[in-house]
């Protein structure tokens, strides 16, 4: 999936509604970190799960200071029905002319059992107190979202990363086979 906006780029402003009809701007987040999730579908498997892993971990994501809006080109009554349902403590963003989408590269064309169509590319986008986008989820873990967010923007998360990374890469040492270990072999056996 190529996607027009990376880390270090000025995250696009908006204007829309949220699912009481509220004006939603994202410029007046402007101080805070914001999770902007683009998902398809109000109600379907993958985004309840997305949502509710999000709604899940709120707290501890607000303790690290994000503030999450779920977006779709759900209107808000659909929004505001799935609220209910899952008991999300979170805003979630109506874009039914579909235009912040546009804005962030995540209206795509799609492929399903070899028919395409337009659709919304599930992706995240973790914005800095500046406005600046400092992370793009494109593989989304929909059961684990909330680790994949956490996880990027901890800087104690990415040093364990790198050590695991290193730790891994010690596979290639081979063990040291003495006659002792050659004859444990031989039991087994």
């Amino acid at each position: 999936m190529i996607m027009t906006l990376t880390a270090g780029d000025k995250a696009p402003d908006f204007t829309t509604k949220d699912q009481d009809g509220n004006q939603v701007k994202l410029s007046d987040f402007k101080g805070k970190k914001v999770v902007l999730y683009f998902y398809p579908k109000d109600m379907t498997p993958g985004c309840t799960a997305e949502a509710c892993d999000l709604r899940d971990n709120y707290r501890v994501l607000q303790k690290q200071g994000y503030e999450v809006l779920g977006i779709s080109t759900d209107d808000e009554k659909m929004h505001r029905k799935f609220i209910e349902k899952e008991r999300l403590p979170f805003r979630l963003l109506a874009d039914t002319d579909k235009s912040v989408h546009t804005q962030y590269g995540t209206w795509i064309e799609k492929s399903m059992y070899g028919r395409k169509y337009m659709g919304t590319a599930r992706v995240t986008f973790i914005i800095d107190e500046k406005g600046i986008i400092s992370e793009v989820i494109e593989k989304v873990d929909t059961k684990n979202h909330a680790a994949q967010i956490l996880g990027m923007s901890s800087p104690q998360n990415a040093s364990k990363k790198t050590v695991a990374k290193k730790a891994s890469g010690n596979k290639a040492i081979k063990k040291p086979v003495g006659k002792a270990a050659k004859k444990a072999k031989k039991k087994k056996k």
